[in-house]
Protein backbone atom coordinates (compact mmCIF):
# COMPACT_ATOMS: atom_id res chain seq x y z
CA UNK A 1 0.00 0.00 0.00
CA UNK A 2 2.67 2.58 0.72
CA UNK A 3 4.62 2.38 -2.43
CA UNK A 4 1.55 2.54 -4.38
CA UNK A 5 0.62 5.69 -2.10
CA UNK A 6 3.96 7.55 -2.83
CA UNK A 7 3.83 6.72 -6.66
CA UNK A 8 6.18 3.76 -7.34
CA UNK A 9 3.12 2.19 -8.79
CA UNK A 10 0.69 3.91 -10.68
CA UNK A 11 -2.89 3.26 -12.11
CA UNK A 12 -1.95 0.13 -14.58
CA UNK A 13 0.88 -1.36 -13.03
CA UNK A 14 1.56 -4.73 -12.82
CA UNK A 15 2.71 -5.48 -9.21
CA UNK A 16 5.65 -7.86 -8.39
CA UNK A 17 4.62 -11.22 -7.81
CA UNK A 18 4.59 -13.36 -4.49
CA UNK A 19 8.34 -14.52 -5.11
CA UNK A 20 9.63 -11.52 -6.00
CA UNK A 21 8.20 -9.38 -2.46
CA UNK A 22 8.93 -12.55 -0.10
CA UNK A 23 12.50 -12.21 -1.57
CA UNK A 24 12.56 -8.42 -1.58
CA UNK A 25 11.05 -8.01 1.76
CA UNK A 26 11.71 -11.33 3.75
CA UNK A 27 8.16 -12.43 4.16
CA UNK A 28 6.60 -15.21 4.04
CA UNK A 29 3.60 -16.01 1.25
CA UNK A 30 0.58 -16.06 4.02
CA UNK A 31 2.10 -12.16 4.67
CA UNK A 32 2.12 -11.19 0.78
CA UNK A 33 -1.50 -13.28 0.14
CA UNK A 34 -3.30 -10.74 3.04
CA UNK A 35 -1.77 -8.02 1.54
CA UNK A 36 -2.73 -8.65 -1.52
CA UNK A 37 -6.07 -9.23 -0.28
CA UNK A 38 -6.58 -6.54 1.60
CA UNK A 39 -5.79 -4.59 -1.79
CA UNK A 40 -8.19 -6.27 -3.12
CA UNK A 41 -11.17 -5.25 -0.93
CA UNK A 42 -10.13 -2.12 -0.95
CA UNK A 43 -10.58 -1.76 -4.61
CA UNK A 44 -7.03 -0.70 -5.22
CA UNK A 45 -5.90 -3.79 -7.12
CA UNK A 46 -7.16 -6.34 -9.27
CA UNK A 47 -6.13 -10.07 -10.00
CA UNK A 48 -6.29 -11.39 -13.21
CA UNK A 49 -5.63 -15.20 -12.97
CA UNK A 50 -2.79 -16.20 -15.68
CA UNK A 51 -1.21 -12.75 -15.65
CA UNK A 52 -1.05 -11.06 -12.74
CA UNK A 53 -1.94 -8.16 -10.11
CA UNK A 54 -2.15 -5.24 -11.38
CA UNK A 55 -3.19 -1.68 -9.54
CA UNK A 56 -6.72 -0.31 -10.59
CA UNK A 57 -7.16 3.03 -8.04
CA UNK A 58 -5.33 4.96 -6.11
CA UNK A 59 -5.59 4.21 -2.36
CA UNK A 60 -7.65 6.38 -0.29
CA UNK A 61 -6.56 9.51 2.12
CA UNK A 62 -7.42 7.82 5.06
CA UNK A 63 -4.35 6.17 6.79
CA UNK A 64 -5.75 3.40 9.01
CA UNK A 65 -3.32 0.05 9.14
CA UNK A 66 -5.87 -2.26 9.86
CA UNK A 67 -3.03 -5.16 9.92
CA UNK A 68 -1.86 -4.23 13.47
CA UNK A 69 -5.70 -5.22 14.87
CA UNK A 70 -4.74 -8.29 16.38
CA UNK A 71 -5.59 -7.75 20.22
CA UNK A 72 -8.74 -8.11 21.82
CA UNK A 73 -8.58 -4.91 22.52
CA UNK A 74 -8.28 -3.60 19.09
CA UNK A 75 -10.93 -6.30 17.83
CA UNK A 76 -13.51 -4.74 20.15
CA UNK A 77 -12.67 -1.09 19.22
CA UNK A 78 -13.25 -2.49 15.55
CA UNK A 79 -16.85 -3.73 16.68
CA UNK A 80 -17.59 -0.35 17.96
CA UNK A 81 -16.93 1.37 14.97
CA UNK A 82 -18.70 -1.26 13.28
CA UNK A 83 -21.28 -0.94 15.41
CA UNK A 84 -21.62 3.14 14.40
CA UNK A 85 -21.14 2.51 11.19
CA UNK A 86 -23.29 -0.45 10.30
CA UNK A 87 -26.41 -0.11 11.68
CA UNK A 88 -27.46 2.88 9.83
CA UNK A 89 -26.09 1.22 7.20
CA UNK A 90 -28.34 -1.58 7.26
CA UNK A 91 -31.64 0.73 8.26
CA UNK A 92 -30.43 2.57 4.45
CA UNK A 93 -30.25 -0.68 2.70
CA UNK A 94 -33.68 -1.44 3.91
CA UNK A 95 -34.68 1.90 2.31
CA UNK A 96 -32.85 1.81 -1.02
CA UNK A 97 -32.25 -1.85 -2.01
CA UNK A 98 -32.59 -3.14 -5.40
CA UNK A 99 -33.96 -6.71 -6.45
CA UNK A 100 -29.82 -7.06 -7.76
CA UNK A 101 -28.74 -6.14 -4.32
CA UNK A 102 -30.97 -8.75 -2.82
CA UNK A 103 -29.34 -11.34 -4.99
CA UNK A 104 -26.12 -10.35 -4.29
CA UNK A 105 -26.54 -10.76 -0.18
CA UNK A 106 -28.21 -14.21 -0.93
CA UNK A 107 -25.18 -15.11 -2.73
CA UNK A 108 -22.68 -14.17 -0.20
CA UNK A 109 -25.26 -15.68 2.80
CA UNK A 110 -25.36 -19.20 0.31
CA UNK A 111 -21.48 -18.82 -0.06
CA UNK A 112 -20.88 -18.36 3.61
CA UNK A 113 -23.22 -20.84 4.14
CA UNK A 114 -21.41 -23.71 1.76
CA UNK A 115 -18.11 -22.72 3.46
CA UNK A 116 -19.36 -23.27 6.83
CA UNK A 117 -20.58 -26.95 5.68
CA UNK A 118 -17.05 -27.59 4.39
CA UNK A 119 -15.54 -27.06 7.66
CA UNK A 120 -14.01 -23.09 6.20
CA UNK A 121 -14.34 -20.33 8.46
CA UNK A 122 -16.22 -18.25 5.73
CA UNK A 123 -14.97 -14.83 6.65
CA UNK A 124 -14.74 -13.90 2.99
CA UNK A 125 -18.11 -14.52 2.66
CA UNK A 126 -19.13 -12.90 5.84
CA UNK A 127 -17.20 -9.74 4.35
CA UNK A 128 -18.96 -9.62 1.75
CA UNK A 129 -22.28 -9.84 3.05
CA UNK A 130 -21.83 -7.27 4.75
CA UNK A 131 -19.80 -5.08 1.85
CA UNK A 132 -22.90 -5.88 -0.08
CA UNK A 133 -25.09 -3.97 3.09
CA UNK A 134 -22.81 -1.34 2.35
CA UNK A 135 -23.56 -1.23 -1.17
CA UNK A 136 -27.38 -1.25 -1.24
CA UNK A 137 -27.31 1.98 0.84
CA UNK A 138 -26.21 3.73 -2.23
CA UNK A 139 -24.03 6.01 -0.71
CA UNK A 140 -20.06 5.31 -2.00
CA UNK A 141 -18.60 6.97 1.27
CA UNK A 142 -20.14 3.18 3.08
CA UNK A 143 -18.41 1.30 0.28
CA UNK A 144 -15.50 2.98 0.36
CA UNK A 145 -14.62 3.04 4.44
CA UNK A 146 -16.03 -0.43 4.17
CA UNK A 147 -13.26 -1.28 1.48
CA UNK A 148 -11.02 0.14 2.68
CA UNK A 149 -11.35 -1.55 6.48
CA UNK A 150 -11.02 -5.19 4.24
CA UNK A 151 -11.52 -8.32 6.37
CA UNK A 152 -9.86 -6.68 9.60
CA UNK A 153 -13.27 -6.21 10.16
CA UNK A 154 -14.15 -10.06 10.46
CA UNK A 155 -12.61 -10.75 14.14
CA UNK A 156 -12.05 -14.32 13.21
CA UNK A 157 -9.64 -13.18 10.48
CA UNK A 158 -7.48 -12.78 13.50
CA UNK A 159 -8.77 -15.33 16.22
CA UNK A 160 -10.87 -17.86 16.76
CA UNK A 161 -13.72 -16.11 18.08
CA UNK A 162 -15.78 -19.55 18.42
CA UNK A 163 -13.59 -20.03 21.31
CA UNK A 164 -15.53 -17.79 23.17
CA UNK A 165 -18.85 -18.93 22.56
CA UNK A 166 -20.88 -20.78 25.19
CA UNK A 167 -21.81 -23.51 22.24
CA UNK A 168 -19.30 -25.15 20.27
CA UNK A 169 -17.56 -23.79 17.52
CA UNK A 170 -19.92 -25.15 14.70
CA UNK A 171 -23.12 -23.74 16.65
CA UNK A 172 -21.47 -20.90 17.67
CA UNK A 173 -20.65 -20.29 13.64
CA UNK A 174 -24.28 -21.79 13.04
CA UNK A 175 -25.52 -19.13 15.34
CA UNK A 176 -23.84 -16.06 13.59
CA UNK A 177 -25.47 -17.35 10.20
CA UNK A 178 -28.66 -17.25 11.64
CA UNK A 179 -28.30 -13.51 12.87
CA UNK A 180 -27.12 -12.19 9.47
CA UNK A 181 -30.16 -14.13 8.16
CA UNK A 182 -32.45 -11.60 10.28
CA UNK A 183 -30.59 -8.77 9.07
CA UNK A 184 -31.25 -10.21 5.48
CA UNK A 185 -34.60 -10.54 5.91
CA UNK A 186 -34.98 -7.31 7.67
CA UNK A 187 -33.59 -5.32 4.54
CA UNK A 188 -35.77 -7.88 2.00
CA UNK A 189 -39.26 -6.47 3.54
CA UNK A 190 -37.58 -3.38 3.24
CA UNK A 191 -38.05 -2.44 7.23
CA UNK A 192 -35.44 0.11 8.14
CA UNK A 193 -35.52 -0.02 11.88
CA UNK A 194 -35.95 -4.03 12.23
CA UNK A 195 -32.77 -4.15 9.92
CA UNK A 196 -31.22 -1.28 12.53
CA UNK A 197 -32.12 -3.52 15.53
CA UNK A 198 -30.98 -6.68 13.65
CA UNK A 199 -27.47 -5.64 12.74
CA UNK A 200 -26.86 -4.24 16.36
CA UNK A 201 -27.46 -7.06 17.79
CA UNK A 202 -25.46 -9.06 15.78
CA UNK A 203 -22.29 -6.78 16.17
CA UNK A 204 -23.31 -6.61 19.68
CA UNK A 205 -23.41 -10.12 20.60
CA UNK A 206 -19.75 -10.38 18.93
CA UNK A 207 -18.31 -7.45 21.02
CA UNK A 208 -20.21 -8.51 23.87
CA UNK A 209 -18.12 -12.01 23.88
CA UNK A 210 -15.09 -10.53 23.02
CA UNK A 211 -15.34 -7.74 26.13
CA UNK A 212 -16.35 -11.38 28.93
CA UNK A 213 -12.94 -12.86 27.39
CA UNK A 214 -11.07 -9.83 27.57
CA UNK A 215 -11.85 -9.20 30.93
CA UNK A 216 -11.37 -12.64 31.97
CA UNK A 217 -7.73 -12.45 30.36
CA UNK A 218 -7.07 -9.51 32.44
CA UNK A 219 -7.83 -10.89 35.99
CA UNK A 220 -5.57 -13.54 35.41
Amino acid sequence: MARIRVGDFQVGDRLPTEPEVMAELGVSRTVVREAVSRLQASGVVETRHGIGTFVVASPSGMNLDTSVVTTLHDLIAMLELRISLETDAAALAASRRTDGHIAAMRGALDDLQRDLNEGRDGAGSDFQFHLQIALATGNPYFENVFRYLGTATIPRTHIDTAAFAAEPGSAYLRRTNSEHEYIFEAIKRQEPETARAAMRMHLSSSQERLRRASDAKASL
